[in-house]
């Protein structure tokens, strides 16, 4: 009998942890998995060699607990090990060896040399094949002054092993591969030419197979084009910053000081939260139009952003915030007076947090974006992204310097918050969290390539609307848009369950998929949000979260 209650005790505690190793993920994933990803799944638990780490994997959610290690933000460089000169070893040399950072010279010829689908002033229409088609122009248009003046500033942590980087000089240290079954690493592509931002579309647009930018380096080596210490802010001088603790500071208020509570009205209210060319601006009361008066930014129109010479990117800046990472500006017309400005920041690699000291969510390449929404050139709204989505906030709500809102980017894992401190997400009593702080100062209006991109002209099918989708601003009229519509992720696939680095518990993975690129980002969105349970919040409350 007692045999007997020790049995049924066993099987009720296995059953018990089975079902909620089996439930937790589902409960703590704020993003469903669909069908595909649950196929995905199976497989990807499959491609184990071991029978007792699928088991354990599809029974009780611990998956590669063989592969467990610490896994620190850097590591001593590394020295690949020798080889007799033959030409094996030849090629397992160059293999191993990491490509060299570009200089500021390189970076910026990467962005600005001519191709000759471009002429100065004006863009010619390529058709998506990189040919001129004859006579097909279009005039330029310069960067909304009310933009620049509403421009974000981040804080980027105290802590940060992983700063702003340049796509320019990311694609220099990737090879594309082309999908293949989870058990078997991706097939390495062949090109007939360098891959550079001018022609990314045009090269791997074309394989029915997803593409992958594959790091030529094992991440875990920690390469110096991961850390991108080039892309670090040049050192504010107004003491704007701490010693990275930034839990001690209060939490803001709206009547604070650089939290300016006379925010400009609209009359009568519109919704302004709720737009696009199908969904135009609605009114409580007749329509009527703002005063120019009352706002002479508008009455003067857009202006160019520069009025002298412009300085040579790789000079020394002489005001502080200035990275030689340029941000990405998207600039996207919603019609009915509404203009979305998109802030885009790149990095090459994103350190997850850890648990209990276990790490998760590591991936090569990190697209993260600030969206403000303008209404007739007044800003009414600003969306900030984190990790598979974000949150919305009133443009009064937020913290500011000047006019200008301040974000507070987490170390490692660069998710946007609107106060420093402990970021608590998905686990209960703050096992996972992000950290932000009031570190480094980074102005990304200092250095930016900025476009207007009308999503209605979009079509793959149609490669030369596609190609008039996206133009390039006035300042910058020689940036290339090829980049742009890559339709692949900037980083590694999945690491199977097979490889020595990857592990997952209870649902959350030490390496996932790099992201897609800004076009993917919901760029055409009719809501701040991009998820149904988040909304826009009109007063920052700490631990809200958008899931």
């Amino acid at each position: 009998m007692y045999r007997l209650r020790s049995l049924v005790l066993f099987l009720t505690l296995f059953f018990f942890l089975s079902f909620c190793a089996w439930y937790a993920p589902k409960a703590l994933n704020p993003v469903p998995p669909t069908k595909e990803k649950r196929r995905e799944d199976r497989a990807w638990v499959s491609s184990s060699p071991y029978w007792l780490d699928r088991q354990t994997c599809r029974w009780m959610g611990l998956c590669g607990l063989h592969h467990l290690r610490r896994d620190p933000p850097t590591r001593p460089v590394y020295v690949p090990p020798s080889y007799d000169d033959d030409e094996e070893s030849t090629s397992r040399r160059l293999e191993l060896r990491s490509t060299p950072v570009l200089d500021d010279q390189a970076r910026e010829a990467a962005w600005e040399s001519v191709p000759t689908s471009q002429l100065s002033g004006q863009t010619r229409l390529t058709g998506g094949t990189g040919k001129p088609k004859p006579g097909a122009t279009k005039p330029l248009q310069s960067i909304p002054q009310f933009v620049l003046d509403h421009a974000p500033l981040v804080h980027l942590c105290s802590k940060e092993n992983f700063w702003p980087a340049d796509i320019a000089e990311h694609i220099q240290h990737v090879t594309p591969h082309l999908e293949a079954s989870v058990d078997d690493d991706p097939d390495r592509l062949n090109l007939t030419e360098p891959l550079s931002l001018h022609n990314l579309h045009e090269m791997l647009n074309n394989f029915t197979a997803s593409v992958y930018l594959v790091s030529d380096n094992d991440v875990e080596h920690r390469p110096e084009w991961l850390h991108s210490d080039v892309g670090i802010p040049e050192p504010s001088g107004d003491g704007d910053f701490d010693d990275g603790e930034g839990d001690h500071y209060e939490v803001p208020r709206p009547d604070d000081e650089g939290w300016p509570s006379d925010n400009p009205k609209l009359t009568p209210p519109t919704s302004w939260f709720d737009v696009d060319h199908d969904h135009p601006l609605n009114r409580i009361s007749d329509p009527r139009r703002i005063s120019t008066d009352r706002n002479p930014e508008l009455r003067r129109g857009p202006r160019r952003r520069r009025t002298s010479a412009p300085k040579p990117r790789h000079h020394k800046p002489d005001e502080s915030g200035y990275s030689k990472a340029p941000a990405v500006l998207i600039l996207v017309d919603k019609g009915s007076g509404i203009l979305d400005a998109f802030w885009f920041f790149f990095y090459s690699y994103n350190l997850g947090q850890t648990v209990l000291g276990i790490r998760f969510g590591n991936h090569v390449g990190d697209w993260e974006h600030a969206m403000v929404r303008f209404e007739n050139g007044i800003p009414r709204g600003i969306f900030f992204s984190e990790h598979e989505g974000g949150q919305a906030y009133a443009w009064s709500a937020v913290e500011k310097i000047g006019h200008r809102p301040v974000i507070y980017s987490a170390v490692g894992s660069h998710a946007m918050y609107p106060l420093p401190g402990i970021q608590a997400y998905i686990l209960p009593f703050k096992l996972l969290k992000d950290v932000t702080d009031r570190g480094p100062i980074w102005d990304p209006a200092k250095n930016i390539y900025a476009y207007n991109y009308d999503y209605r002209l979009d079509d793959p099918e149609d490669p030369e609307a596609q190609a008039r989708s996206l133009v390039p601003t006035e300042e910058n009229p020689n940036a290339p848009t090829s980049w742009f519509h890559y339709g692949g992720t900037w980083g590694d696939k999945l690491y199977s369950l097979a490889d020595m680095r990857q592990w997952r518990l209870f649902g959350q993975y030490h390496y996932v998929t790099g992201p897609l690129g800004p076009k993917f980002k919901a760029l055409d969105r009719q809501k701040m949000c991009t998820t149904d349970r988040c909304t826009i919040l009109n007063s920052i409350v700490p631990g809200t979260t958008w899931y």
